[in-house]
């Protein structure tokens, strides 16, 4: 796993980075550096739920900042944990995920539908309805906006899929991945959502094989999960370049079974 960022710094701003592997699989090698105009400087790791790593800088002043991050990844983790307080905390509605809203067309389109057999027809019934389309969301978009468009990239997608499980008392929560064959190549979000006892993927937009992804971060929507965050200044995002590969053939992806992040 690779992620390349590049920015320019207008005025000093705190930056957090959602780059890092999430803690839970084996790596054989990670690293990671920040620099302005071509000197380090110092990071901050904090702890998120899920095993979410996050990276902070305060008080960046003026310049270029560049991050790099490189993962080898030699074994997966065991499925993700189950907590108690997750099946509440996600059963609610969140900023980009108005499942209060929603809830009449969830409860019209899925009756009477239950368990792995809701997940594939809320994922077919997205992934159907919906056109990808790069640049076509703002940052400020969330399940309601995605359904009166009828597009949007991979976040909308599954804010709308989070959505309306919640709808459906089925809780659902936005992860980042990286995501080996993805294409075109970038960060990805999926939705997971908890069903038969473990949490299972749900990517409406079908772009890669859910059992070669790694979990980045885990949160309500995006508003938890987006790989750089800033206040306090400006910042402008010149570059990015994201790499993630499998060795060995990519596997087939069958979308009408279950799967899960490791």
């Amino acid at each position: 796993m690779v992620a390349h960022l590049e920015c320019e710094v207008i005025s000093p701003v705190d930056v957090v980075l959602s780059i890092a592997v999430a803690n839970g699989p084996a790596l054989a090698d990670e690293a990671m550096t920040l620099t302005l105009d071509g000197s380090p400087i110092d990071m901050t790791e904090v702890l998120d739920d899920h095993g979410t790593r996050l990276h902070a800088a305060r008080r960046v002043p003026r310049g270029r900042l560049v991050a790099d991050y490189s993962a080898d990844i030699t074994s997966f983790a065991l499925p993700a944990e189950v907590r108690p307080i997750d099946l509440v905390r996600y059963l609610r509605p969140s900023r980009y995920c108005e499942s209060d809203r929603l809830s009449p067309v969830a409860r019209a389109e899925f009756a009477d539908l239950s368990g792995p057999d809701l997940l594939a027809a809320v994922s077919s019934w997205v992934g159907t309805r919906l056109g990808y389309v790069p640049g076509s969301s703002r940052p400020i978009d969330g399940a309601v906006a995605t359904l009166l468009a009828r597009q949007g990239v991979c976040r909308d997608f599954a804010h709308l899929v989070i959505a309306f499980l919640r709808a459906c008392d089925v809780p659902a929560r936005l992860v980042s991945v990286y995501a080996p064959g993805l294409s075109p190549m970038d960060f990805h979000a999926v939705a997971e959502a908890y069903v038969d006892g473990q949490w299972n993927i749900v990517d409406a937009t079908c772009l890669a094989p859910r059992s070669t992804m790694v979990r980045i971060a885990t949160g309500r929507d995006a508003a938890d999960t987006a790989f750089m965050s800033t206040s306090s200044g400006l910042i402008v995002l010149t570059g990015m370049e994201v790499v993630a590969y499998t060795d060995g053939v990519l596997p087939h992806d069958d979308v009408d079974a279950v799967a899960q992040l490791r």
